[in-house]
């Protein structure tokens, strides 16, 4: 094996290894995305194919989560929807726990509160329901409701 062959692969694992740490850095990120997104999707009491497609595009165009694959994004809101459809009160539960893993960081807690009100918002009517769940979301962040508008 020649040096520059021996350089390239070093090259090539430590790239991956950068990936794979991101990767872990972020999972709470996600988690939180999704659960978020699982909350206030079935806050009208379904998901619906805009809501879905409005978290998944988030989620490829935010550079902090692109680490992720979109098989990896779904997987993980669709735990967050099916553990709310089986147990709401326990899906409840688990969702706010991955939210709070984010209330330290105020950056991130804004751009969640803001994703979440897109992707309600994505089939052209944010309700009542919906926004309750949004101020919610908001307040277990720590974050000022009426910020975003809400009540």
């Amino acid at each position: 094996m020649s040096f520059d062959s021996f350089l390239s692969k070093l090259k090539t694992k430590a790239s991956e290894l950068k990936t794979e740490a991101l990767k872990y850095k972020n999972k709470d990120f996600l988690n939180a995305a999704m659960a978020g997104s699982a909350l206030i999707a079935m806050a009208d009491g379904s998901v619906s194919a805009e809501e879905k497609q409005k978290m998944v595009k988030f989620i490829e165009s935010n550079e902090a989560l692109s680490v992720f694959t979109t098989t990896d994004v779904i997987k993980a809101f669709q735990d967050f929807v099916s553990q709310l459809e089986f147990d709401k009160d326990i899906g409840e539960a688990k969702a706010y726990q991955a939210l709070g893993k984010m209330k330290s960081n105020v950056e991130a807690s804004r751009l969640l509160v803001r994703m979440i009100i897109a992707v309600a918002s994505s089939d052209g009517n944010f309700d009542g329901n919906e926004q309750r769940v949004a101020s919610k979301i908001a307040k277990e962040l720590n974050l000022n409701p009426a910020e975003f508008e809400l009540q």
